[in-house]
C-alpha cells in the first residue's frame, strides 16, 4: 500500500516545524525524548500518573485522557521500544498527547527490563499492563471491547506477542480474543539468530526458543484474529522491513486476518514515532494512519 501523503500544515504552524525539524537528527542519535515532549500542548488532554498495574517499582503507567472524549472511547496501551533494557514512560508524553488528542484513551506503561529480568518477564508485566487497562476502562472513559495493544520497536514485539500468542493473557485471566486489535510500528518479529549483545542478555541467547517469535505464532496461525496495522520506515537500518513488518503483514494475511501495511518514506526506525509529535508530524503521517486505525468501531 502506497502511504498518502502528509497534510500541508498552515502557514502559522509551519514556521514552528521548520523550527523544530533540527529535533529530527536528535531523535535519529536517540538523544532524550524529552527535547520533544517540550513541544506538546497541555490543553488537549489530562495525565493520571503513576498508576500501578503491580507491585514492582515499574509496574507503573501514566494515562493520557482526551478532553471531552466520549464515554466508549478506544483505549490504547503503548509499549515504548529500547531493545528491553532501556525506556521509561515519561520519555513518551508526546505519543499519550498525540492519541489523545484525537479521542483515543492512552496507557503509556513501563515493564522491567534487563538485565533485572529476562524473557518472557517483561510479556508478563506487560500483560498485567493490559489486564489493568480492560478493568479500568470504563472509568476512564473508554472502552473495554475497543481495547488495542500497540508499541513501538521492542514495545511492538510485546504487542504482537500478548496478540498472538495466548499464554500471556491466559495468565492475568484473559485471552487474546478480548483485543479489538493491535499495531506495532517498526516492530521486531523475527529476529534469530540473535546479534545485539543487549538483546541477546535479554532473551538468553543461545538458548532462545523459537516459539519467543511473533512471525512463529503468525505462521502458526495461534492466537485471534485481530484487526492488525502494521507501520515502518521504508529505509530502517536497524529493524529490517522487509523481514519483519511485510513478512508478519503476508502471513497474517494468509491466515485471512485483516492488515493495513504502509511503509513511509523520510523516516527512520527512530523518527517514525517522532513522527506523532507536533513539530515532527509533517514528515509522514503516521498519526492520521495511527489514530484512524485506533477509531475504527468492532465489526
Amino acid at each position: 500500500m502506497t502511504a498518502p501523503q502528509p497534510t500541508p500544515l498552515p502557514a502559522q504552524g509551519r514556521r514552528r516545524w521548520l523550527t523544530l525539524l533540527g529535533l529530527a537528527p536528535l531523535l535519529q542519535a536517540c538523544s532524550p525524548l524529552r527535547l520533544i515532549n517540550a513541544t506538546v500542548p497541555s490543553n488537549t488532554h489530562t495525565v493520571l500518573r503513576d498508576e500501578a498495574y503491580g507491585p514492582a517499582e515499574r509496574q507503573r503507567m501514566d494515562v493520557y485522557r482526551p478532553v471531552g472524549a466520549a464515554p466508549d472511547a478506544p483505549m490504547a496501551v503503548f509499549f515504548y521500544g529500547g531493545s528491553w533494557s532501556s525506556g521509561e514512560r515519561a520519555d513518551y508524553k508526546f505519543v499519550g498527547e498525540a492519541l489523545a488528542s484525537r479521542g483515543i484513551v492512552t496507557v503509556v506503561a513501563d515493564y522491567r527490563l534487563s538485565p533485572e529480568v529476562r524473557y518472557p518477564v517483561f510479556l508478563q508485566d506487560c500483560a498485567m499492563a493490559v489486564r489493568w487497562a480492560r478493568d479500568n476502562a470504563q472509568r476512564l472513559g473508554a472502552s473495554p471491547s475497543r481495547l488495542f495493544v500497540t508499541g513501538h520497536s521492542a514495545g511492538a514485539y510485546n504487542a504482537a506477542m500478548l496478540a498472538l500468542d495466548p499464554r500471556w493473557l491466559s495468565e492475568v485471566a484473559m485471552q487474546p480474543g478480548e483485543l479489538a486489535g493491535w499495531a506495532g510500528l517498526a516492530g521486531p518479529y523475527d529476529f534469530l539468530p540473535i546479534g545485539s549483545p543487549a538483546v541477546q542478555r535479554a532473551f538468553n541467547w543461545p538458548d532462545t526458543p523459537p516459539n519467543s517469535q511473533p512471525l512463529f505464532h503468525a505462521s502458526a496461525g495461534t492466537g485471534s484474529r485481530h484487526r492488525v496495522l502494521l507501520l515502518a520506515a521504508r529505509s530502517d537500518t536497524l529493524v529490517n522491513p522487509q523481514r519483519n513488518t511485510q513478512a508478519m503483514a503476508q502471513a497474517l494475511q494468509q491466515r485471512g486476518t485483516k492488515v493495513e501495511l504502509d511503509l513511509f518514506d523520510r523516516v527512520s526506525h527512530t523518527t517514525l514515532i517522532g513522527a506523532l509529535a507536533p513539530p515532527l508530524r509533517g514528515l509522514a503521517p503516521v498519526l492520521d494512519r495511527f489514530s484512524q486505525f485506533l477509531q475504527q468501531r468492532p465489526t
